[in-house]
């Protein structure tokens, strides 16, 4: 055994040494740790339960899912843009990028309108159902700019909650700013993120939208069908765009689904119509109180 004497400066850096190890530091603080591959079933345990906290916290009860494409724009904004490339395209009239550019505009006008009924829609329904606490048919969003801003922000437009559950991507996406701060949430999980859209479902709304709105769409529908979900209204909005991109009437007639299964789903135009399929399933608001059935 050495006989040799720490001086106590030489006994104080070997405890700060001690403390600065990251073996000491306190599990749950430990940002390292946190991200370590054996802790994914921790981080999703979490990604679990802190919108549940929150949401319970915020009293929500019940919601219904706006779903749709992150590139619908605003009318306006729309207008504004097709203005500057109609200019554009007039003047490089040979230029296939600007006549590509015009064109885009042109569905943007084209498409905005869906981002007014969306968020029409959502003040509509904020206005009649979210009326007393515990809060009814709470309007949740992807959180992100489109028609996921255009459902927060009709909600907002009614000064009522609503939800936005942000996703971490390759090309970060920022909350929009009409969601209820105290709802927003960001999450690293698809899965945990399509368990909390679905949790407390009453409806889903899908404006036209690409493969995010496709994927939560089908899975809804699957849910429904396989009655790990109650029955509940799933509307989509907008019959051209719809009735090219999926045909139910196919799958029933090659004998895919049953045609029981085809009733699933409605096909409407306007926010005034999705409200009337909603007071037509609830007539009773107290009927959204029902907990889902199955597992989810």
């Amino acid at each position: 055994m050495s006989s040799h004497k720490l001086t106590p400066e030489q006994v104080a850096a070997l405890k700060q040494n001690l403390i600065d190890s990251p073996s000491y530091r306190v599990a749950y603080k430990d940002a390292d740790f946190m991200e370590a591959e054996d802790l994914r079933p921790v981080r999703l345990q979490l990604e679990l339960l802190k919108p549940e906290y929150y949401l319970r916290k915020n009293h929500i009860e019940s919601t219904i899912v706006v779903f749709g494409s992150a590139r619908v724009l605003p009318a306006e904004q729309a207008q504004h843009a097709l203005g500057q490339a109609t200019e554009h395209a007039a003047r490089h009239p040979e230029d296939p990028q600007a006549q590509q550019a015009l064109a885009k505009a042109s569905k943007q006008v084209h498409y905005s309108r869906y981002y007014e009924e969306a968020r029409r829609f959502a003040h509509i329904v904020s206005k009649r159902f979210q009326v007393n606490s515990p809060c009814q048919f709470v309007v949740v969003t992807g959180g992100g700019p489109g028609i996921m801003e255009a459902g927060n922000r009709g909600a907002f437009e009614a000064d009522a909650l609503s939800v936005g559950l942000n996703i971490t991507l390759p090309h970060e996406q920022e909350p929009n700013p009409y969601i209820s701060p105290s709802v927003c949430f960001h999450f690293n999980y698809f899965a945990l993120r399509k368990m909390h859209f679905m949790m407390r479902a009453r409806a889903l709304v899908a404006f036209p939208g690409g493969f995010g709105t496709l994927d939560e769409l089908f899975e809804a529908l699957t849910l429904v069908q396989t009655e790990k979900m109650a029955r509940m209204p799933i509307v989509l909005v907008g019959k051209s765009f719809w009735s090219r991109l999926v045909d139910l009437d196919f799958l029933v007639e090659e004998g895919m689904i049953s045609p029981q299964d085809r009733e699933l789903v409605s096909v409407v135009e306007t926010a005034d119509e999705v409200v009337a399929i909603l007071e037509r399933f609830y007539p009773d608001c107290d009927d959204c109180r029902l907990p889902p059935k199955g597992v989810i």
